[in-house]
C-alpha cells in the first residue's frame, strides 16, 4: 500500500450503514470537509449535522458520482454488489473488516496543527496500529505544530524571493526550532 494524505474538502463520499463503525468513519471522513451521503435502512448512532441520510437499502446505481465509498453494511451479500459497482466504475472502496477488498485503508491518526502522524497495518490490525500511533505521540517532541508553521513560513518566503529550497539541509534549522520550543 502507497501511505498517502487525500484532500477530501467539498469530495463526495458515500457510507453504506450507519452503525458504531460508520460513525468512526463518518467522524474521520467529515474532519476532512467532505460532503457525506449516508444510505442506511436505519440509523444506529446519531449522525453529525450536515450529513444526509437516505433511509434505505443499498441499490446498484448509488455509486454515481462519488469519489469515495464506505461500506460497513455487514452484509456480504450487499458489499459483493458494491464491491462490483466500486471496482466498474472507478471509485475508491473500503470495505469495512474485508481488507482483500478494500483500495484504501482507515489508518490510526495523530494530528498537531499541520503534521499529522498516521499508522497503519494494511487493515490487519487496527488495535495494533492505535497502539503504535500512541507510542509515537508520546515521543513527539513539545512544540510540533509551531516548528511546522514556523518553516511553512519560512519556505514560502524563500519561494516568494524565488529561491528553491530543494539544495536547503534543513535538520539543523529544525533542531534549533525545537530547542527553541525546550526540547
Amino acid at each position: 500500500m502507497l501511505p498517502l494524505a487525500l484532500s477530501l474538502t467539498n469530495k463526495r463520499v458515500l457510507v453504506l450503514g450507519a452503525g458504531k463503525v460508520a460513525a468512526s468513519k463518518i467522524a474521520l471522513v467529515l474532519e476532512q470537509g467532505a460532503n457525506i451521503t449516508v444510505i442506511s435502512p436505519e440509523v444506529l448512532v446519531s449522525l453529525p449535522e450536515g450529513v444526509h441520510h437516505e433511509a434505505r437499502r443499498y441499490t446498484p446505481g448509488d455509486l454515481e458520482g462519488f469519489h469515495l465509498v464506505i461500506s460497513a453494511t455487514g452484509v456480504p451479500e450487499v458489499n459483493d454488489l458494491v464491491v462490483a459497482e466500486a471496482n466498474a466504475r472507478g471509485i475508491w472502496l473500503n470495505v469495512v473488516d474485508d481488507p482483500g477488498r478494500c483500495d484504501f485503508f482507515f489508518t490510526a491518526v495523530h494530528r498537531e496543527g499541520p503534521v499529522t502522524v498516521s499508522v497503519s497495518s494494511e487493515g490487519s490490525a487496527p488495535a495494533l496500529a492505535q497502539y503504535l500511533r500512541d507510542h509515537v505521540r508520546a515521543t513527539l517532541p513539545r512544540g510540533v505544530a509551531s516548528v511546522a508553521k514556523s518553516l511553512r513560513t519560512e519556505r514560502d518566503a524563500m519561494h516568494e524571493s524565488g529561491v528553491s529550497t530543494e539544495s536547503i539541509s534543513w535538520r539543523a534549522r529544525i533542531e534549533e526550532l525545537f530547542a527553541a520550543e525546550g526540547n
